[in-house]
């Protein structure tokens, strides 16, 4: 079977990982915090002590970090993953990043003879353990063709949606409608609460008729239950605004919703509630709008 590599074990990470090596793929795989990995090594995979180490290992070598700058320095920092590639291998961007830097890596990595597919995904933590992620791909076609069997382990909904960065404009295009509705959630529990209506009660009317959405169903849940542990961090949702605004800013677009939601989110994170869920982002409706009900 071909042999994979992954780098970054975090919440999204480490599920993906696991699900990889159960699949019966050999696996190397890197994080900083090697505690993360103890549960790859005992499904059977190795730990590596650098990115480049798992670079060396895998044909194909997936990546899951924070933000554009922590992918550049796994792919070509000191023992970075691009000084191990072999020729013709595939890294596959599972985080969400920049589309500006996606097209400047992948331009790098070409230089070496490798491939950068652009897969970011949606579906959060428990789509990551159950391998039920959305995946949005950019890149070329054939190395996409290569790694296609293993998205469909990740996932149950894979678009390959153009070429280099199309993956990441898609995923830009999640979290501009993701917070919109984030924000309308937010704002019709409160102002159901306000009138004196049990705001579960009105969730569930809701659910029945057009206003359905995941988002309703899943974080307005966490609203109602004030369950703010992440599936998906604030800080992060924080970080994906900062990427949408600035590509919006580079193109001279207006993007009122979320850029109005960007700053809402800078608002939670701003009040410590920056590792806890985005769907906190009802506490701050509510302190805008004075104490809560």
């Amino acid at each position: 079977m071909t042999s994979l590599g992954f780098i970054g074990l975090g919440t999204m990470g480490q599920p993906m990982a696991l699900n990889l090596r159960r699949a019966g793929h050999p696996l190397t795989v890197f994080a900083r915090n090697i505690q993360r990995a103890e549960p790859l090594v005992r499904a059977g995979a190795h730990a590596a002590m650098t990115p480049r180490g798992v670079a060396e290992a895998a044909d194909i070598v997936f990546v899951n970090v924070a933000d554009d700058a922590a992918l550049d320095v796994v792919l070509f920092g000191a023992e970075g993953a691009a000084e191990g590639l072999a020729e013709d291998a595939v890294v596959v961007d599972m985080g969400t990043t920049s589309p500006a830097a996606t097209r400047d890596f992948s331009a790098r990595l070409a230089q070496r003879g490798a491939h950068l597919l652009d897969a970011p995904v949606s579906g959060g933590e428990a789509g990551a353990k159950s391998g039920t992620l959305s995946i949005m791909v950019g890149g070329p076609e054939a190395p996409y063709r290569r790694v296609l069997p293993l998205f469909q382990v990740l996932g149950d909904s894979i678009v390959h949606v153009g070429g280099t960065g199309a993956g990441q404009v898609a995923k830009a295009c999640n979290q501009i409608a993701v917070s919109a509705t984030l924000l309308g959630v937010a704002e019709a529990l409160d102002f159901a609460a306000r009138q004196g209506v049990d705001p579960g009660h009105v969730r569930q009317a809701l659910l029945g008729g057009s206003a359905y959405s995941r988002i309703l169903e899943i974080h307005g849940q966490r609203m109602l239950d004030r369950n703010f542990v992440p599936g998906f961090k604030a800080r992060l949702h924080q970080k994906d605004l900062a990427i949408v605004l600035d590509e919006a800013r580079r193109l001279g677009l207006a993007l009122p919703g979320a850029a109005l939601s960007a700053q809402l989110m800078n608002a939670l994170v701003g009040a410590g509630g920056g590792e806890g869920d985005s769907s906190a982002l009802i506490e701050v409706l509510e302190s805008m709008n004075g104490s809560r009900p």
